[in-house]
C-alpha cells in the first residue's frame, strides 16, 4: 500500500505543478482582454466580449490554479493552533478533516457535470449516462446554452473547464491525502506547509 500511495503522489504531484505552473500565466491572458476592454472603450467601439471573456479566463485562471494552490499550502487556514503543531499532528488532522473537503468536492463535481450536461442539452436527471450515452453515440446534443448577454457565447467549454479543475483538485486533495497517511507512517514527504 505504501509504494502504491508512493505511485500515486509521483504521479499526480507533477502534472497539477506542471498546470498550475502553464496556468499562472492566464493573469496575463486576463490583463491583455482587460486592456483591450479599456482601450476600445475609449479609442474605438467598445467591445461586446470583452468583460465575459475576462470572466471565463478568470473562472479557468482561478479553477485549474486550485490544485496547485492545495499543493503549494497556499490555501487559506486558521494557523493560531494548527501552525505550532508538529509535522505528525498536523498530518493526523488532516487525514481527518479531508473527509470533508472530499465530500464537498464530490457534490461539486456532480453539480459540474449535471451543469455540463445541462449546457450540452440534456435536461434529465442522470448527467452522468448522458455522457455515457454521447461516447456510445445513444444520446445526441440538443440545444446549447447560450449566456444571456448581447455577445451570446456558448457555456459548454467553460463548464468542461471547470468540471476538469474540480476533477484535478479533488486527485491533488486524494495526493495530499496519501501524504499526510505516509507522514504518518513514517516516511519523509517534506515539512508540512
Amino acid at each position: 500500500m505504501i509504494r502504491a500511495l508512493q505511485a500515486y503522489v509521483g504521479v499526480i504531484d507533477p502534472f497539477n505543478r506542471m498546470i498550475g505552473r502553464i496556468v499562472m500565466y492566464g493573469i496575463f491572458v486576463m490583463m491583455g482582454i482587460l486592456i483591450w476592454s479599456s482601450i476600445s472603450k475609449v479609442f474605438l467601439v467598445p467591445s461586446l466580449w470583452t468583460l465575459e471573456m475576462a470572466q471565463f479566463a478568470m473562472v479557468a485562471y482561478y479553477i485549474l490554479g486550485g490544485p496547485y494552490s492545495i499543493q503549494m499550502g497556499s490555501n487559506v487556514r486558521m494557523d493560531l493552533i494548527y501552525g505550532e503543531m508538529s509535522d505528525r499532528r498536523k498530518a493526523a488532522i488532516d487525514a481527518v478533516t479531508v473527509v470533508f473537503l472530499l465530500i464537498y468536492l464530490g457534490f461539486l463535481l456532480y453539480g459540474g457535470i449535471a451543469s455540463t450536461a445541462y449546457s450540452l442539452g440534456y435536461f434529465g436527471s442522470e448527467p452522468i449516462s448522458f455522457f455515457a450515452g454521447l461516447a456510445t453515440g445513444s444520446e445526441e446534443l440538443g440545444f446549447l446554452e447560450r449566456s444571456p448577454t448581447s455577445w451570446r457565447p456558448y457555456l459548454w467549454p467553460i463548464k468542461v473547464i471547470m468540471v476538469i479543475g474540480i476533477f484535478l483538485m479533488l486527485l491533488q486533495v486524494l495526493c495530499e491525502l496519501a501524504k499526510d497517511i505516509l507522514r504518518l507512517k513514517g516516511h519523509d514527504m517534506g515539512a508540512k506547509v
